[in-house]
């Protein structure tokens, strides 16, 4: 009998996400429609210069301007925000008295925007607010739309920031969840091949880390997560090799927000524990510097999640045999094959990696302790430096 309650208090499990998704291409023209729903009469839009130059805000410009919507700008956010990026863009909205955070973009931009709705409306400072449940709110409306199909951070109750050489931190947060999640293929359709290929691999990585995470692993988590791998690994090369697939892209859109949505409920881990530090001390781009590491993590892990990944085989190389540990090998193998077939780097050398830099990066993934205590097995410091060395 007692190991029966254990079990029932094993599998109670807590999901949350964002309220509503709006998914449909073009439907980024219905924001300005979707911010009056929520009251918002003057708005903060966060973005980037690149999205902003490829002319992808116009068509929220003009549903905004329809809706008698007023509308600050701010384009400069950069990959991997720092803070000061971050506390430029609250310090702009607060001038301009917004009621409203509105962002298209990438995952760095959605993820200052969700700061900026936090603390324009909320007394917290920013160093306040890191870590798990710090963020207390109040928080002015947000709504997010991606540009890629890559972080799931429109779902995601979690904000990255960047805040000393090598080092980033997590807000995480309920709070931090947007009113509207906007899903608008027509945002992706220019994307370029590396892009694409590297923020879907991202999605993907979530889906796998969700699917393995040692601590709130549950059942709404798992399906998300198959749908979401199923969603990405059929249509990952399509939009490789024809950006201007409307329904592919949609799809990618929708696999990644699905798989956003598994791992802001069971944490992601060592792929990006490892990843992390590429990024900040490199300034590689996030979804490849998990691209880079994901087979060695992957091998690493089998041991303690052969099961798993031999189940998550089953959508992605549904031909695979040689049971569990077959199957495992050849989920590796196929992401090992995707990257390159993609035409993305393989290799920590490939982006300016040297041995010497190994020691420095496995310091810097060990202080990833919010993830690294998600992983299916323990990885130390000795180990991290061995996944690295693998991979130059």
């Amino acid at each position: 009998m007692q190991d029966d309650e254990e079990k029932k208090v094993q599998q109670g499990f807590t999901f949350q996400t964002t309220r509503s998704v709006l998914a449909e291409a073009g439907a980024s023209a219905r924001i300005g429609e979707l911010a009056r729903g929520l009251g918002c009469r003057s708005i903060l839009l966060v973005s980037d210069s690149g999205v902003a130059g490829a002319g992808l805000l116009k068509p929220a410009l003009k549903g905004l301007r329809e809706s008698d919507i007023g509308v600050t700008m701010f384009t400069d956010v950069v990959a991997d925000p720092p803070a000061h990026v971050v506390l430029a863009a609250v310090d702009a909205a607060k001038t301009a008295r917004i009621d409203g955070v509105v962002s298209i973009g990438g995952g760095s931009s959605m993820d200052v925007a969700k700061l900026v709705a936090l603390l324009a409306a909320s007394p917290q400072r920013l160093d306040d607010t890191y870590g798990v449940g710090n963020a207390k709110g109040p928080r002015l409306p947000l709504i997010l739309a991606p540009t890629t199909a890559g972080t799931g951070s429109e779902v995601t109750p979690i904000s990255i920031v960047t805040t000393g050489e090598g080092e980033k931190k997590g807000v995480v947060s309920p709070v931090l969840l947007p009113d509207w999640a906007v899903l608008d293929a027509d945002l992706t359709l220019g994307l370029p091949q590396a892009t694409t290929a590297a923020t879907g691999i991202d999605a993907m990585v979530h889906a796998i880390e969700a699917y393995t995470s040692k601590r709130f692993k549950n059942a709404v988590s798992d399906c998300l997560a198959r749908e979401a791998l199923a969603l990405l690994s059929r249509n990952i090369r399509e939009v490789c090799s024809n950006g201007r697939n409307r329904p592919a892209r949609q799809e990618m859109l929708l696999g990644s927000m699905l798989a956003g949505m598994a791992f802001a409920n069971a944490p992601v881990a060592a792929v990006h524990a490892l990843a992390y530090p590429i990024g900040a001390r490199f300034h590689v781009a996030h979804g490849l510097s998990n691209a880079l590491v994901l087979p060695e993590v992957m091998r690493f892990n089998a041991a303690a999640a052969t099961e798993l990944y031999a189940e998550l085989a089953g959508i992605v190389v549904p031909d695979a045999t040689g049971g569990a540990a077959g199957r495992t090998a050849a989920l590796i193998d196929y992401f090992c094959r995707l990257s390159s077939d993609l035409g993305l780097p393989t290799r920590l050398r490939d982006v300016g990696i040297k041995q010497e830099n190994v020691g420095q990066l496995a310091e810097d993934a060990m202080k990833q302790t919010r993830l690294l205590v998600n992983n299916p097995r323990e990885l130390t410091l000795a180990d991290a430096s061995e996944i690295y060395g693998a991979v130059l």
